[in-house]
């Protein structure tokens, strides 16, 4: 799968997990925490339908490490290529 299928995939599971954010844009610099005000919990319920979504497991440990969205991404897209 292309990287941008999965950006638009993450896009796209953040606006139906938080339908306050249709508004916002979603780069691969935005800070999930920070810039769209996302807690720790949010950042779970994403984390576990990415997992779903592409059937692939994130290691806790990893999540500290992902920020930006584009973190998010890579993390997802590197699973993919195992």
């Amino acid at each position: 799968m292309k990287r941008e299928e999965i950006l638009e995939k993450t896009r796209k599971i953040i606006y139906d997990c938080f339908p306050e954010l249709a508004d916002a844009e979603l780069r691969e610099d935005t800070v999930i925490n920070t810039d769209t005000g996302i807690d720790s919990m949010g950042f779970v319920l994403i984390i576990c339908k990415l997992e779903a979504l592409f059937n692939v497991r994130i290691p806790e440990r990893q999540w500290k490490k992902l920020s930006t969205l584009g973190d998010v991404v890579d993390a997802i897209s590197n699973r993919l290529s195992k």
